[in-house]
């Protein structure tokens, strides 16, 4: 009786083969167990690639425009006094942050350094609304503003002191000179300001330097952070700084130190991958410009890039930072060659000082904390590791049995081989 077979057998991938024509020999034994070796190794390879955690940069629009960018600075500068240097920061919008402003309402602080660095003390911003406004035997005071202000009308009739034209601090002749486009110098001749001690406290420091440190907020836009010496003061004309008395001084200068300079939240180095971290996000620190030659007509420039990052851990942490690029320049604002190419020469123009030049990038860049492989391409890898080690195992153990038929003339049912 003939036994009908199944068309199902005609598919059958795996087709077996007798026990008793099978040939076994002591060749392919070995490279049965070379085979298991080699498998063995790179399946606990896999293991650790699959254990091995990773950073993958994604690029994209940056669509948080809107969002503030935080700004953390420390800078010296050893050879100017905090009396004469002004820390202001200006961008594309107009919008200002004034030394003043910074230093008394957003957390920034200069200290005073000595001759060799040492810090003598923080200044005290709170201080000018402590000043005597007037002499305290004359309530009636009202100072003169040295026809910076009209003032010609104090003296009518029943007019009371409140709605009088005044500058009764040196503050106040200050900003009534700078809104005429005036220039105060060192306040010498201005009854308030020698009355405040103004003269002696600039004299007095003239020699130390200054270290300026904190933080802000930036809008994320082009603009510009710039330490100057002088008030600085805006008009029609735009926004300027009194550097008469700073012109004279010959021994001062704009030589600097950068301890540190970053954009946005300081990031934690979690990983392997991450440990040169900051030398790719803040590579202006401990950046040292200390010329021995004379530098008090330099204007000193960094043309920084900036690229806002995220960091997205696996702990489900997210930190939102920036990585910046940057060039540098030195310029002679009189004029002539470069410091470091005799080759290039400059024009004439500009104001002595440290200029942060900040260009924001529209893109974005998204660092993702991810596992080397997932776990269908681990599973899928030691698979293919598996079958392609005995796929190459079965052709060695074919070459190996041919040559040795060939050249030892084997007889082929031999199983002792």
């Amino acid at each position: 009786m003939l036994v009908k077979k199944s068309t199902l057998l005609s598919v059958d991938a795996f087709s077996k083969a007798e026990e008793d024509v099978r040939i076994r020999t002591r060749t392919g034994a070995l490279i049965t167990l070379g085979c298991f070796a080699i498998t063995t190794i790179l399946i606990i390879n896999e293991w650790f690639q699959f254990n091995t955690i990773v950073t993958r940069p994604t690029l994209v629009m940056d669509r948080e425009r809107n969002d503030k960018l935080e700004l953390n600075l420390d800078i010296t500068f050893p050879h100017i006094s905090c009396d004469i240097l002004n820390f202001d920061i200006i961008d594309d919008s107009g919008y200002l942050q004034y030394d003043d402003e910074m230093m008394s309402e957003r957390g920034f602080v200069k200290i005073r350094l000595d001759q060799s660095g040492n810090e003598l003390e923080k200044m005290d911003y709170k201080l000018k609304d402590q000043l005597q406004q007037y002499p305290s035997d004359d309530e009636n005071y009202c100072g003169s503003c040295y026809n910076a202000l009209d003032q010609s009308h104090n003296d009518d009739e029943g007019k009371q002191l409140k709605d009088r034209v005044c500058c009764q601090t040196c503050e106040d002749v200050r900003q009534a000179y700078y809104r005429k486009g005036w220039t105060i110098f060192d306040g010498k001749s201005i009854e308030q300001c020698e009355r405040e001690g103004y003269i002696e406290k600039i004299k007095t420091h003239i020699n130390e330097g200054c270290r300026v440190k904190g933080t802000t907020l930036l809008n994320r836009i082009s603009g510009n952070i710039h330490f100057v010496p002088g008030e600085g003061f805006q008009n029609a004309n735009g926004h300027y700084h009194d550097t008469h008395y700073y012109d004279i001084q010959t021994q001062l200068n704009f030589d600097h130190i950068i301890n540190h300079l970053s954009f946005g939240k300081p990031v934690e180095n979690k990983q392997e991958s991450l440990r040169s971290l900051k030398l790719e996000t803040n590579p202006l620190d401990g950046k040292q410009v200390l010329r021995h030659h004379d530098t008090h007509s330099h204007v000193f420039t960094y043309y920084t890039k900036i690229v806002p990052t995220r960091y997205e851990y696996m702990d489900g942490i997210i930190v939102e930072t920036a990585q910046f690029s940057t060039k540098f320049q030195e310029k002679p604002i009189n004029g002539g060659k470069a410091y470091d190419d005799p080759n290039v020469k400059f024009q004439r123009g500009g104001i002595p000082g440290l200029f942060i030049m900040l260009d924001m990038s529209p893109l974005k860049v998204i660092n993702r904390e991810q596992h080397a492989i997932s776990w269908s391409g681990f599973l899928l890898n030691c698979i293919t590791s598996i079958g392609g080690i005995l796929a190459v195992g079965t052709i060695l153990d074919k070459i190996m049995y041919k040559t040795q038929r060939t050249f030892f003339k084997k007889p082929n049912g031999s199983k002792n081989e």
